[in-house]
């Protein structure tokens, strides 16, 4: 059996912001949990888990629920590889100082 996950504290502060977010957008709209539950194609306890922050929510009901909101495409670009300055960082410092064309192997006669 495996064991119990309990998320980083930054974690969790990150999804209780992305679910207070969540729950402002909903109520800027106007918009009853039944519905934006329905439209997600979740329950209404799934939505007031994720409006919490709750970590044990799946990804994917984070997406439906976004989406249900007209908030989608936001969450596409989290880890775009062009805003990942670590990562283009450590790339830009693996780069080669010269550029060689690679040689011709000699054929054997």
């Amino acid at each position: 059996m495996p064991t119990p996950h309990r998320a980083p504290l930054a974690v969790r502060r990150s999804l209780k912001k992305l679910g207070l977010d969540i729950k402002e957008a909903r109520l800027r709209r106007a918009l009853p949990a039944s519905v934006v539950a329905a439209r997600a194609f979740t329950s209404r306890p799934t939505l007031q888990r994720i409006e919490a922050g709750d970590p044990g929510v799946g990804i994917g009901i984070y997406a439906a629920v976004l989406q249900a909101l007209g908030l989608l495409d936001g969450l596409s670009d989290v880890a775009d590889a062009r805003r990942d300055e670590t990562g283009l960082t450590l790339a830009a410092g693996a780069l080669p100082q010269r550029a060689r064309l690679p040689r011709k192997t000699r054929s054997s006669s």
